[in-house]
């Protein structure tokens, strides 16, 4: 009886034994053994098309500014409506993003963004005054604001623990490549044809959603019990083993069902009010810590500080693409805790030295060394940036909902990072009016304060499944 009770154990395990690796926190999770993660690849290629469009939207008004005005015969207000205008649309598109993603799932939200992008850019091709710009604009800042969110949960959700961060992180390597070629090819492309390449990411993208499978989470969160297995197959190899993993994000949506529908109001519960003050700290601090008044006015700041725009413009743009690769390299291994540390540091000292520049022009005392403080400051600023506090807010944001609450509290985290974005590429020009040394003094002063945000309060993510960040945060 008991070599027959033997036998009958051996034939009940799965074929394929999954190797045990020690998570950050000493248990052990399970790895897939006998797939490769080709399809997890693809699927975030596509996803990151998306990506892509944000930064083309974002940085289609610098370069384009004199040739619209110029043609269209725009005054000075009704270009700043146009270039301010794609922020509201992104701050609707994060509203409404997270209920759309949760009630259609990833893909067709996916789809319906594209198709707002693609209007917005059609919209400003055939436009022949502000009106049908503005529409434009607004349309593709709506898709811009809802990609933000939906991207990085998308792969959050298909991505293995191990390759998880490194490939959320790859939402903002595109952002910042879309960013600069918007820039250097605006150059040389008259404004409508910069528009007409803006539908190109999302032809492939719209192109590559037939080939890639939902997110397995989402498929089981409505219980689609059968094609959230065939999907979670799919990305992992049809001969790995994925009865651990599979169990393991079954019972854990089984455990959320039994809580009732989350509102916004929810989010503010004692269980759930850590994940929300992380994600929504993460961030304000990105935001208010200067990056978009920099980003939108680097040209200006540049020429202030008595240095080559155009070529201090295209220095700024290769660098934060070559740093944030680097930093998507580096998040599965140094972790997300440090390279926010480093990040925010470098922030600090990037607006020191900027500041100490302006000092120097406004008292006279060094022109030379003015100019040379402040474009070290700035390139030091979004080196630091693209290192840490440009990615990896939204790969910890991605992780740390769980997903019965993901939809509205991913809303009102990208909601404040949009109001953020408006906030501080509105009040620049007044608050260096003000004190162009007290703008960087007071943005170091934010980022300081985030050091010390991130030290108390965000926790340490890496090497560990979304099922176990989720349960320990909001336990």
């Amino acid at each position: 009886m008991a070599d027959v009770e033997k036998i009958q154990q051996e034939i009940q395990q799965p074929l394929i034994k999954p190797k045990e690796i020690s998570s950050s926190d000493g248990r052990n999770q399970d790895k897939n053994d006998g797939g490769h993660p080709w399809m997890v690849y693809l699927s975030t290629f596509v996803a990151v098309c998306g990506s892509y469009e944000f930064g083309a939207c974002a940085g289609y008004s610098s370069p384009t500014q004199s040739a619209i005005t110029a043609e269209l015969g725009l005054s000075t207000a009704e270009f700043s409506l146009f270039g301010s205008i794609l922020t509201f649309g992104a701050m609707i598109g994060a509203i409404t993003s997270g209920p759309i993603a949760d009630f259609i799932g990833r893909k067709w939200a996916m789809r319906v963004y594209s198709a707002f992008c693609v209007g917005g850019w059609l919209s400003i091709y055939f436009s022949e005054g502000s009106l049908a710009l503005d529409v434009g604009r607004l349309s593709g800042g709506y898709g811009m604001g809802a990609f933000s969110y939906v991207v990085p949960v998308y792969i959050a959700e298909i991505a293995p623990v191990n390759l998880r961060g490194a490939l959320t992180t790859l939402n903002q390597v595109m952002i910042c490549t879309g960013v600069s070629v918007a820039f250097i090819v605006g150059i040389v492309l008259p404004w409508r044809a910069l528009a007409l390449t803006g539908i190109i990411p999302c032809a492939v993208l719209l192109s590559g959603l037939f080939f890639i499978p939902e997110s397995p989470r989402w498929l089981a969160k409505i219980g689609a019990k059968k094609e959230f297995v065939a999907a979670l197959q799919k990305l992992r190899g049809k001969d790995a083993d994925i009865t651990h993993e599979a169990d393991e994000i079954q019972n854990y949506i089984e455990e959320l069902e039994q809580l009732p529908k989350a509102s916004m109001f929810d989010l503010f519960q004692k269980r759930y009010i850590r994940s929300v003050t992380i994600g929504v700290g993460l961030m304000v601090f990105q935001q208010f810590g200067g990056i978009n008044g920099i980003c939108f006015y680097v040209s200006n700041i540049f020429e202030m500080a008595g240095f080559s725009p155009s070529i201090g413009t295209i220095i700024y743009a290769l660098l934060q693409v070559v740093v944030t690769t680097i930093g998507a390299t580096l998040i599965d291994k140094a972790g997300r805790k440090p390279l926010l540390l480093v990040s925010a540091v470098g922030l600090v000292v990037g607006c020191i030295l900027t500041a100490i520049a302006f000092y120097l022009k406004a008292h006279e005392l060094s022109e030379k060394a003015s100019a040379v403080l402040a474009v070290t400051g700035i390139l030091v600023y979004i080196s630091a940036f693209s290192a840490g506090m440009g990615a990896v807010p939204w790969v910890v944001m991605s992780e740390i909902f769980p997903i019965n609450v993901k939809g509205v509290a991913g809303s009102l985290a990208t909601l404040v990072n949009w109001f953020g974005a408006w906030a501080i590429s509105y009040t620049f020009n007044f608050l260096m009016e003000w004190s162009s040394c007290g703008t960087f003094i007071l943005y170091a002063a934010i980022n300081a304060a985030a050091i010390v945000f991130i030290v108390m309060v965000v926790p340490e993510t890496k090497g560990r499944t979304l099922e176990q960040i989720q349960t320990d945060i909001n336990a």
